[in-house]
């Protein structure tokens, strides 16, 4: 991606001179690429898996026995991937530390029967996933991707990444009320997108595309996780090319920097006093309860069994388990320039402010006292500055996949990310210089 000049990164502010970072603009370059590779949680997590290949990370398969050698390793699911890497000599009872993110976001996902139409349109029959803002859906141009399953039982990824699909909004001639009353969408009948003419709608049609587009034979596919998404590349923006407008940055900003943490972290030579770990699920948008997401066993499943495997007993389990902390990392609210009222008066994290540490009380997210002094410790080896988030008291306050592995794996776990504007819109905003101060953060937190 070809893209103008962008100015040095802003100094930080620090009583002591900083020392330099592992990462730097051109891991926000790097993130953009990424974005726009990774249309679904299942290309999302093919691609981290190349990238943990390339710094000497293996595949293990869930079916086979483990082995106690040292290295990094993953393991695949799905939309989700758990990967650790073991430093040599490590102690069965060695304590984790973890970077957990979701590679799912809101967006419109094709049904199970998907050819409609009407009028002389041709229409794609979609259910709406997650939360997403339904307006910036409309009038956007849309590629489907997403994986097929064949009749022998294989999964294939498919990526058309071209307009394909449109979902047009009503003209303001025939709907006067929006400039006055605002827009008004049924979920039902609005979003429903075009993808071309003709009255004679055949079930098929759909899918028997896909399978052209993507070299299958046809009839061979059985099944499909299919998901519209906009074909619009991420790009820097405003004058001084300072913030980065793209889609999926919830919550794929995490996911990659993540990636690059470990890659980092496992590489380094830095000794390591802890088994650094990723664990990037899906279907945090809706949940998390599914065998890919934080609410389901995977993640407990693969740190016992890199316990057992060397040679541990439940009593190593428990103590790696009492020395373990999480950072789950998702992306929050930075202050809205129009909407200030909307954030608490003393809390008011900006873009390019560095990482926010994200506390609610009422456990919607998992962050303490303590856990704030284990993020804090990470970003001051780092030189990295932080932020503070808490909701308006009078605002529900969201969640994530925080609260979840705290409770369901009994870990330490603290709840961060990058501020960004227009979360679950299909084009989010965030700032050039946050994704590299997260990830360098990361990178001091798994060091230890």
């Amino acid at each position: 991606m070809s893209e103008p000049a962008r100015p040095s990164a802003a100094a930080l502010p620090q009583s002591a001179p900083r020392a330099p970072l592992a990462f730097d603009r051109g891991h926000t370059d790097d993130l953009m690429s990424f974005l726009a590779a990774s249309p679904s949680p299942y290309h999302a997590v093919a691609n981290v898996a190349e990238r943990l290949e390339k710094a000497g990370f293996r595949q293990v398969a869930e079916t086979d026995a483990w082995d106690a050698t040292s290295g990094g390793k993953y393991v695949l699911r799905g939309g989700a991937i758990v990967a650790w890497y073991v430093p040599e000599g490590a102690a069965a009872h060695t304590p984790f530390r973890i970077v957990g993110a979701h590679t799912d976001s809101p967006n419109l996902r094709v049904k199970p029967l998907p050819d409609s139409g009407a009028h002389g349109f041709r229409q794609v029959a979609v259910e709406i996933y997650g939360g997403p803002l339904l307006n910036s859906w409309l009038d956007r141009d849309l590629g489907l991707a997403g994986r097929v399953a064949l009749r022998d039982g294989s999964t294939r990824l498919v990526d058309i990444a071209r307009p394909l699909l449109r979902v047009p909004q009503l003209a303001i001639h025939l709907d006067r009320s929006v400039s006055t009353d605002g827009l008004k969408l049924d979920k039902q009948r609005h979003l429903q997108p075009v993808w071309g003419l003709g009255d004679d709608v055949r079930d098929g049609d759909l899918i028997a595309f896909v399978e052209a587009e993507a070299g299958i034979t046809a009839g061979e596919v059985t099944g499909w996780d299919l998901m519209t998404y906009p074909v619009e590349q991420p790009s820097y923006l405003g004058r001084d090319l300072d913030l980065v407008a793209g889609p999926r940055m919830d919550n794929l900003l995490s996911v990659h920097a993540g990636t690059a943490a470990l890659a980092a972290a496992a590489t380094s030579g830095a000794p390591l006093t802890h088994i650094p770990v990723l664990a990037a699920f899906d279907h945090e948008e809706n949940g998390s309860q599914s065998d890919t997401g934080a609410d389901g066993p995977l993640l407990g499943t693969v740190l016992e069994r890199s316990v057992f495997a060397r040679g541990g007993s439940y009593e190593d389990r428990a103590r790696s388990f009492a020395g373990t902390v999480c950072l789950s990392s998702d992306t929050g609210h930075a202050v809205h320039p129009n909407y200030a009222e909307r954030h608490d008066p003393t809390h008011h994290p900006r873009v390019n402010g560095g990482p926010i540490l994200k506390v609610n009380v009422n456990n919607r997210y998992a962050t303490d006292g303590s856990g704030r002094a284990v993020f804090a410790a990470a970003c001051e080896k780092a030189n990295v500055p932080f932020q503070t988030f808490v909701s308006h008291n009078s605002m529900p306050c969201g969640t994530t996949i925080g609260p979840i592995t705290a409770a369901r794996h009994g870990i330490k776990t603290v709840d961060i990310g990058v501020a960004i504007l227009s979360m679950h819109s299909v084009r989010e905003l965030c700032g050039a210089d946050d994704p590299f101060l997260l990830a360098n953060a990361l990178v001091a937190f798994l060091e230890g």
